[in-house]
Formats: structure tokens, C-alpha cells, sequence
């Protein structure tokens, strides 16, 4: 009897040992195969656009095929969800926008996936942070001439955003408390709509990327008067800093980042955090996020793990100061 179970051990010891063989061997000839990029938004946007840019560096470098399939639902949560329940093989990634993994979790009483411990951020890619623009009619030349305006005629000013939970919305509400003005939020489902009615007139503010905005900034439609960075913009040069504005703390910003599933083996992360690395250095790949007014993101794999532990903190604070409770 005891035979049979010193038999049975070793067998299980010996699969154990094959199975990890085969896993470690997987690891060192990845990829081999198609890799599935899955997008928490719809087609044409900021968050597609950057995948693409990577889906398109990744096949020329690896010589696989790179897919990007868009899943949009539940504010992003559907196609995340589908990340962290995927097979932890490297073969199937998700290139999100911050709010998906940062900000959901405090909007939605339940969530499909454990932003906390279910995907790994494997690497970020580019940032897009938010300066306050507003309607050329308005007589506010600089930050400060706003926020006094604001303060002499409280719930006048409209302020836009992409919809109720959002990052403009948050970064606007966030900007008025610090300001100490009243601001009458209009959600719109979308940033597009809500510059069309800020170039209108019908909303005073925004506060968004400088993508939408852009082409109306140039022909003096819009006036913007602070970027909510710690540096100035290199899209926006002559634009100060929220701080040098005289608005100290307003910094709100957009992230885009490549993460994986739970359990992936960390030659794989290692692989696909150096391949994003080499992105970012190469030129067709930096000429084509920066023409759409995207900062490049780069840092370590540990480095960027600990920035998106400290953003959960931060935006839970954020999302709680503006009064939102998860639906």
C-alpha cells in the first residue's frame, strides 16, 4: 500500500513539475501566437486609438498577428471583466483608460472583476491631462478673472462633461469646490456633444483633453486658462499650470495603460512591459500618439504598479467629495 502512494506522489510531483516546464517554456517563446487586445470602449475614440497604435507596434515587432476587439457595456466594466476572467497566458490584454480601472469601482455597487487583484498593470502608455477651456464670449481673460466671475454670479456658469461619473465631470466638480464657486454640471453622452454646445455657448466650461478641443482653441472659438498638470503642456506652452494660475491642487488627467490578467507569468508581463517601453521610443509610434495630443507614460512595470495602487485612494476621494453614490 505504501508503495502505491510513494507511486501516486511521484506521479503527481513529476505532472507538477511537467506542468510548470511546459508554463516556463511557453513563457520563453512568447508570444507564439495571436494576441487579442480587448478595449473597454467604442471604436474611434482616445482609448481605441491607442490601442491600435500598440496593436500595430506589437505585430511588427513580434511577427504575430495583434487584434483589437472593441467591447463597450456597464461603463467599460463588460470588456475589463472579460480581461481578468481570460486565460493568464499573455494572449489576451486590455489596453483601458484610467476610469475603468480607477474610478468604476466607486460608481457601480457591484463590479464583474476585482480592479484591486484581478489584472496586473502590465505597462502605461500615454497620458492625456485636462485643462479648463471656455467660451470665447467670456469675460475671463486668465484663471483667476473666472473664478471671480464664477464667485459674483453663483449657478450661472455651465460646465460640460462625457456624463455623470465621468473624469470631466469629476474634474469639474473637483475644480469648483477648490475654486469655492457654485458651477451647474450638464452632462452630455459624450465629450464631443458637450464641446459642440461649449462652442455654442450653450455651457460655459470644460474641462477636458486637448484632442476635442484643439482645432476650436486655434481658431479662437475657445480660450483655455489652466492646464490641471504639474508641468506646462507641450500642446499648450503658453498655458500655465493650475498652481502658477493660482489654483493650487487641480490636477486631473486620463491614462491609458496595457494590463493583463491575474496569474500571468512574469517573464510574459516582463516581455510585454519591455515591448511597450521600446514603443514609446520608436518614432512612427511617438509621432502618432503625440499628433493626437497624447503625453507619453514612460516608467517601470513597478513603478507604474504602485502609481495605480495610489490612484484608487485618490479617486475614491475624489468620487465621495463629489457626492456620487454608486448606483
Amino acid at each position: 500500500m505504501e508503495s502505491h502512494f510513494r507511486t501516486a506522489a511521484s506521479l503527481l510531483i513529476a505532472l507538477a513539475c511537467s506542468s510548470a516546464m511546459l508554463n516556463e517554456a511557453r513563457a520563453q517563446t512568447y508570444p507564439s501566437g495571436r494576441i487579442l487586445l480587448i478595449v473597454p470602449a467604442a471604436a474611434g475614440g482616445v482609448t481605441d486609438l491607442v490601442a491600435r497604435i500598440t496593436a500595430d507596434y506589437l505585430a511588427a515587432r513580434t511577427k504575430q498577428q495583434v487584434v483589437v476587439e472593441n467591447r463597450t457595456g456597464a461603463g467599460g466594466n463588460l470588456a475589463t471583466a472579460a480581461v481578468a476572467k481570460a486565460e493568464p497566458d499573455g494572449y489576451t490584454l486590455g489596453v483601458v483608460a484610467s476610469g475603468n480601472i480607477v474610478i468604476n469601482p466607486y460608481l457601480y455597487k457591484t463590479m464583474p472583476f476585482d480592479a484591486k487583484n484581478d489584472v496586473i498593470p502590465v505597462a502605461a502608455i500615454a497620458e492625456a491631462p485636462q485643462v479648463i477651456a471656455i467660451h470665447k464670449d467670456i469675460p475671463a481673460k486668465n484663471l483667476q478673472e473666472f473664478i471671480a466671475l464664477a464667485k459674483a454670479k453663483p449657478n450661472t456658469i455651465n460646465y460640460g462633461s462625457a456624463g455623470v461619473g465621468t473624469s470631466m465631470h469629476l474634474a469639474g466638480d473637483q475644480f469648483a469646490r477648490l475654486a469655492g464657486v457654485q458651477l451647474t454640471h450638464v452632462p452630455y453622452r459624450g465629450a464631443a456633444p458637450a464641446v459642440t454646445d461649449l462652442i455654442a455657448g450653450n455651457i460655459q466650461m470644460i474641462s477636458v483633453s486637448a484632442g476635442p478641443i484643439m482645432g476650436f482653441v486655434r481658431s479662437g472659438d475657445l480660450r483655455v486658462l489652466a492646464a490641471a498638470s504639474q508641468k506646462p503642456l507641450k500642446h499648450f506652452p503658453d498655458v500655465p499650470t493650475s498652481s502658477a494660475a493660482g489654483l493650487k491642487g487641480y490636477e486631473m488627467t486620463t491614462w491609458f495603460a496595457l494590463f493583463a490578467p491575474r496569474g500571468t507569468p512574469p517573464e510574459v508581463v516582463k516581455t510585454l512591459h519591455g515591448l511597450v517601453q521600446d514603443m514609446l521610443n520608436d518614432p512612427t509610434s511617438k509621432k502618432r500618439l503625440e499628433e493626437n495630443f497624447l503625453d507619453l507614460m514612460p516608467a517601470s512595470q513597478a513603478d507604474f504598479a504602485s502609481f495605480v495602487t495610489s490612484e484608487f485612494s485618490t479617486w475614491e476621494r475624489i468620487v465621495r467629495d463629489a457626492g456620487l453614490q454608486p448606483q
